[in-house]
């Protein structure tokens, strides 16, 4: 049995890192630079189960994450007011981006259903796409993620 295709492309390494720019959780307009080690995650929805599982366990490696110079930032196709009571409920510490119309979703060619993101991370450094993951699983992802940063030499820990 053959499966369409789908018509969202998602972002590869080595492709490069489309510049976007969207509301916070505090409706402060947010530039991320890809520049520097970035990983930018797309979830489908404030409040999950599934959701609330990895937005919490990124605030755990927080500290891991800043000690590497990543910066973490969340996007789903929630509203400002939504990820403010989402981030405020978690007590999270990192920017949750604001795409209710899915512009950032489409520069990354990810997928949209029922109006919600698909669950996909992007590992991003010098301008480039690093790394995709599709199909993630919540619990453990965060901690899967700054590992192969570290393994493959995007950032290191400082002692």
């Amino acid at each position: 049995m053959s499966r369409a295709k789908s018509a969202f492309v998602t972002l590869q390494p080595g492709d490069d890192a489309p510049a976007v720019s969207a509301p916070n959780q505090d409706g402060e307009t947010v530039e991320p630079d890809f520049e520097d080690p970035t990983v930018l995650y797309f979830y489908p929805r404030d409040d999950t189960p599934g959701c609330t599982t990895e937005a919490n366990q990124f605030e755990r490696e927080g500290d891991a994450y800043r000690d590497a110079g990543a910066t973490v930032y969340g996007v789903s196709t929630n509203g400002v007011d939504s990820h403010r009571a989402f981030a405020d409920e978690q007590d999270l510490n990192f920017d949750l981006l604001a795409d209710p119309e899915g512009e950032i979703a489409a520069a990354f060619g990810v997928e949209l259903r029922r109006g919600a993101a698909r669950r996909t991370t992007f590992v991003l450094a010098d301008g480039a796409v690093q790394r995709v993951y599709t199909a993630v699983s919540p619990d453990g992802h965060a901690r899967d993620v700054l590992m192969d940063a570290l393994d493959d030499g995007l950032v290191t820990l400082e002692e």
